[in-house]
Formats: C-alpha cells, structure tokens, sequence
C-alpha cells in the first residue's frame, strides 16, 4: 500500500513540474532532467531554505515490501523412522553468521528451505532461503560422546553452510524434504545484536534438549532401561517431541502473537543468555517462551539483573528454573553440552564440593535458591488437568477478556502447574491473579498465576502452566475452546504492549492480596 501512495504522488508531482515548466519556458523542467529532482522544491513554490534542503538531501528510500506469508513451513508428513533428520551447528548466531546444516537421509535427495516466523499476510512465515535439490547419503549411526555421562552424539559432516548476512533477527525453522515427501525441521534463532529498547524473546532451547531423545537418551530416559544421559549434546537432531516440549506449539505461537503488536522485539536464546550476560541490557521486556525448566546460574543472574533495572518479565510457562544445569563446549562449538546429573545429584563431581554450580534442584542443597525470589512462584505438580480460575478480575493484564472473579477458562492449567510459597523469599508486592484448586496424585493443593512488582518499576508475570503457548493456537494436548484461545490471545497482546513502554509496574502497581487465599505448604514435588 505505501509502495502505490509513493507512486501516485510522484506521478503528480511530475505532471505539475511539467505544466509550470511550460509557462515557464521548460527551465525548471530541464533542471529536473539534468539534476535528478533536485530543483522540484523551486518549481512547485516550496520556500528556499526547504528547496535548498531539497536539492542537497538524498530523497528517502523506499520501504521495502511486506514478506508474503506462508504456512509452507509446516511438515505435513513428519519424519520418525530416520527417512530425514538433520541439525544446526548452532542453535543461534547473529546476522552474518555461518551456520552448518548436517543431515543424513535414507532417501535418494532432499530439499531445505528456510522461514522467519512472524505474523505476515498469508501465513505465518516468511521464506528467505532455499537449498536447492542434495544427493542424499545416510550418515553415521549415533556414538558415545562421553559413555560415562551417556552423553550421545550424532557424528555426522556437514552437507551445507548458510550464509545469514541478509537474514533479520527472529524465529526461524528450516524445512527438509526429500525427494519421497518426508520432511522434518529445525529450529534456529538470528540474534540480536541488542536488546536495547525492546521486548526480549527469549527461547527455551537448553529444555528441549533435556527432553530431546533422540539416539535414545535424554536427561529423562535412557535406551533399553538404561542409565539417562548425566550430560546432553546439541550436536544431534531434535526428535520430534509434541506436547510441552514441542517449541512449534509452546514458543512459535507466542512470537507470532508479539510480532503481530508491532512493538519493538528482539530475540534470542537462553544460551545466548549465559554466553553474553549482558544481552537484556536495556530491554523494556523479557518474555520466557514456554517450558524453561534448565537454567545456569549465569542465566538465572541475567535475568535477574534485568529485573532490577526496570525490564519487565514474563514466564509463558511453568516448572520454570527448576533445574539447575552447567553448559560446556561440544564438537561444534561453546555451550553445546547441557551437563545436569538429574537423577543422582551426588555424582556431579561439584557436589561434594559445595559448589553453587552442582547440578541439583535450585530450591535444594548444596547452595540453595529457591526459584520463586525470581519467578514469584514455584513448581508444583505433574500431571495436571484444570482450569483457570480468575481471582483478580481487574488486574490490568485481564483488559479485553471480559473476565470476572470466578470465571473458569476452560481446561487452561496443564500439564504441569505453579504454586505460591509463602515464605520471606516471597517477592511483595504480589498479585495472585489466578487460584485453582486441584488434587495432585490424591493430595489437595492449589495452582496459581500471579504478577509483583519491584522497587526498579518492572512488573513480573508468571502463568503457572505449561499450556499458555499452545492454548494460543488450541494445539494442546486436548481441545481447549475459543474462549481459552481468546482469553490466552489477549492477555498475551495487552503484555507485550505494556511491557514495550518502559517499566509496567510503575504504571500498575501490583496490589498485595497473598494473605486472601489459603496457600498452606502442602509440596508433593514430584521429578520433572
């Protein structure tokens, strides 16, 4: 639309140049030709100072076009038996960087095809890069990078380096295809350079590896009933996970939410988080992305740190900074390894030791810190299935849902869920906007969302449940409703536009309302 508005007043201005060229004898005409344009200010009788300014000022450029959107991103015949996988030899750089792509194939060739995901007309990605067509080879078979760690590998070459020089900062996902229609994705992060003045993206990625199965270990689950992983690599292909853990149903709806506000953003990954503590210098906001369960201390004081400088935060999820990880150097590069000795905390050499950075429980010996100082709550159950119940109905955030005290939205709290510890390290002034009563694995408890407020003037929201993302696009493990994707939608939009104009809190002030419910310390924590 800009492009055709440019047009029509260029169309105009030439055809009056023209007229007053002829009454004129064709001079300022002939000066027009000559000179580019630069003479148009005095043949159309603007003021001299803004003719000189005219003739000396290169004319503004154009804006670029609009991408076209696409949903061409998207598998439709899904990969699970090795027919293609493939990964990135990093999980994030900054335009320009040159980012490897391995791939192994039982096919005879495939195709890769980049998109930015965003909010763009016709669909919700925009394609800035193909492969062409590549021979396929079957790569080698997954190997022990440390067996001791059950840490697993895929030790395959690299078939292609994109060149990310004109690629702006977002969310992308690469799509392979083979020749025989099977297909598969990646995702990858362009970084921004900073965050200054913007609303912060940031993806969860060291969580997906945690889960990622694939070679058939996971910090969860090891083959044949064997030990899991006590470290897991990105130097391997995701596998596929849906549910919680499923970024295009948890991250991806939640960046075409904040595109499509036009408000300032930036992106990044939690690594890039612990690589550069500095990254959220200046950020007007900081949006956690879905379930962010593996934390390094140095991401933990990043954040942190923000938060006491006025950027706003928001946790899209739940069992958020739960567990404590290190990050270590990989085949391909710095910070490719997430080391968590989850399932006996004693054996990280740094135990016995005392260290702060001993791969244990934030909330646990040997260094305790408790995640909710930060997150306002802490993780409370697995599995959950409930609803959201309103308990502040006026809180600013709730504006456009139509939302009173009581009001169920349907289905919202799931599969895991939050709760407020009431104890001194309990953020204040805090908000309970949400409190659900439940039974988790036959013991009562209660689920909370909340928001507090700091002394720097940042607002601090928590949804307390894995479903926010997916609730957006109702891709959930079970059809939530409109009214939950409507309700989900809007919030989303009111806080990313809030959080673009500087600290929330100093505008909305949480107002205090812990000692109205009955939050006694019933903890079933069971492992996540």
């Amino acid at each position: 639309m800009r492009a055709g508005r440019t047009t029509v007043v260029g169309v105009l201005v030439t055809v009056l140049v023209l007229v007053m060229g002829l009454a004129t004898g064709c001079g300022a005409a002939e000066r027009v030709g000559k000179d580019g344009g630069g003479d148009v200010g005095v043949a159309i009788g603007l003021p001299r100072a803004q003719a000189d300014r005219a003739a000396t000022e290169p004319p503004e450029p154009e804006p670029a076009p609009e991408p076209r959107g696409t949903e061409d991103w998207r598998v439709s015949r899904p990969s699970f038996r090795g027919e293609v996988a493939a990964y990135t030899t990093q999980s994030s750089g900054v335009p320009g960087t040159r980012v490897g792509l391995k791939v192994s194939t039982t096919e005879g060739g495939w195709e890769a095809a980049a998109f930015r995901i965003g909010s763009y007309e016709g669909g919700t990605g925009a394609f800035v890069w193909e492969s062409g067509f590549r021979r396929g080879r079957r790569q080698p078979a997954p190997r022990w990078a440390s067996y001791e760690r059950r840490t697993v590998v895929a030790p395959w070459e690299r078939d292609l380096t994109v060149d990310t020089s004109t690629w702006a900062p977002g969310f992308y996902v690469f799509r392979l295809r083979t020749d025989t229609g099977w297909e598969t994705q990646v995702p990858y992060v362009v970084t921004s350079e900073s965050a200054r003045g913007t609303v912060a993206l940031v993806a969860p990625v060291t969580t997906w590896q945690a889960y990622n199965e694939w070679g058939g270990y996971s910090l969860y689950a090891g083959a044949n009933g064997d030990t899991p992983s006590h470290a897991v690599s990105f130097d391997r292909p995701y596998n596929g996970a849906t549910g919680a853990n499923d970024y295009r149903t948890a991250a991806i709806p939640v960046v075409v939410r904040a595109e499509r506000t036009g408000v300032p953003l930036s992106y990044f990954t939690n690594v890039d988080l612990h690589t550069d503590p500095s990254a959220l210098d200046g950020a007007r906001g900081y949006v956690s992305m879905g379930h962010d369960e593996y934390w390094t201390n140095t991401m933990r004081d990043a954040v942190l740190g923000a938060r006491d400088a006025g950027t706003n935060l928001a946790f899209l999820g739940a069992n958020t900074m739960y567990w404590r990880i290190r990050l270590e150097p990989g085949a391909d590069g710095p910070a490719r390894v997430v080391v968590g000795y989850r399932h006996s905390a004693h054996l990280d050499p740094l135990y016995a030791q005392g260290s702060v950075d001993a791969t244990a429980l934030f909330r646990e010996p040997p260094v305790p810190r408790p995640e909710h100082d930060l997150v306002g709550m802490q993780y409370e159950c697995y599995p959950v299935d409930t609803d959201y119940v309103v308990a502040s109905p006026d809180w600013w955030g709730f504006r456009g849902t139509g939302v009173r005290r009581g009001t169920h939205v349907h289905g919202l709290v799931g599969p895991e869920a939050d709760r407020v510890y009431p104890d001194a390290r309990l953020p204040r002034p805090l908000q309970v906007l949400s409190h659900s009563p439940y039974s988790c694995r036959g013991v009562t408890t209660t689920t909370q969302s909340v928001y507090y407020t700091t002394g720097s003037g940042a607002g601090v929201f928590a949804a307390g449940t894995l479903r926010w993302g997916c609730a957006i696009v109702d891709r959930c493990e079970r059809p939530l409703g409109t009214a939950t994707l409507e309700f989900t939608r809007t919030v989303t939009d009111t806080l990313v536009s809030e959080f673009a104009r500087g600290p929330v809190g100093r505008r909305h002030p949480a107002r205090d309302n812990v000692a109205d419910f009955d939050l006694s310390p019933v903890n079933t924590v069971p492992a996540s």
